[in-house]
């Protein structure tokens, strides 16, 4: 479908730059941004985030933390 819109100047011009930078079509960047934007994620894809979400930050901690807990004075002054 034809269709004609009026862009800012510099995002026209980005838009542009990126395409060339690609070699492609102002055409299917804008086709693509667009199909980006109206996306919604299913319940899956949500899930399946979440679930990455958890595993890289169970990843990240350190294998030798543990909560801290108060300490008496006796208890600093004999280490």
């Amino acid at each position: 479908m034809k269709t004609t819109i009026e862009l800012p100047e510099d995002i026209f011009l980005k838009a542009k730059m990126m395409a060339a930078e690609r070699r492609t079509t102002l055409k299917e960047i804008m086709v693509q941004a667009l199909k980006m934007f109206t996306s919604t994620p299913t319940e899956a894809d949500d899930r399946k985030r979440k679930a990455t979400l958890k595993r890289l930050l169970k990843a990240m901690q350190a294998s030798n933390t543990r909560p801290m807990v108060p300490m008496k004075r006796e208890e600093i002054y004999d280490r």
